[in-house]
């Protein structure tokens, strides 16, 4: 399935963010969007921005217009100002963590799955990521937060075991 691009990724002035105020909020909505519908597509959790600059989502090569690295990460510092899936890894603000989905959101997956059978209420982290594909690729830390959710509403509980991490569900 190919990924759908919004009308504005084929305005040039979208690459440029605005000095109006109204018109930057609404860029700025429009460019979190499918910054994070662009990751749920590829499911990316970790994003360099240098690298991200040269990506599809902020490099339309048709147009030849790109998004600058201080606008790419004016977009996630948007986003997680808003709480909406975003975190910085460094303080130069270069690498950051895409959350299209909460922790919440993936632990309440995890548990219908784990409910339903489809995997024993115990087992190690790295054992949690096969078999569904929609958990193929999941990233041990957005794993971990996720698991951390369920804890928290007493849905599982995570072991430390010899070899690792493990869960056991309720």
């Amino acid at each position: 399935m190919s990924f759908e691009w919004p009308w504005q990724y084929n305005f040039p002035p979208f690459f440029t963010l605005q000095p109006n105020v109204d018109t930057r909020q609404k860029q700025l909505a429009a460019w979190c969007s499918l910054a994070l519908s662009y990751c749920r597509h590829h499911k990316l959790y970790t994003l360099d921005v240098m690298e991200a600059q040269e990506s599809p989502v902020f490099n339309n090569k048709k147009m030849e217009r790109k998004l600058s690295i201080e606008a790419i990460q004016v977009v996630f510092e948007e986003l997680r100002k808003k709480g909406e899936f975003s975190s910085w890894l460094d303080k130069n603000k270069s690498r950051c963590l895409v959350m299209w989905r909460r922790p919440e959101e993936w632990g309440k997956l995890i548990h219908q799955w784990v409910s339903r059978g489809a995997f024993p209420a115990h087992a190690g982290l790295s054992e949690r990521r096969g078999g569904r594909k929609e958990f193929h690729g999941l990233e041990d830390w957005m794993l971990l937060r996720s698991l951390q959710a369920l804890q928290t509403d007493g849905k599982a509980e995570i072991i430390i075991m010899d070899d690792g991490k493990g869960v056991k569900f309720f």
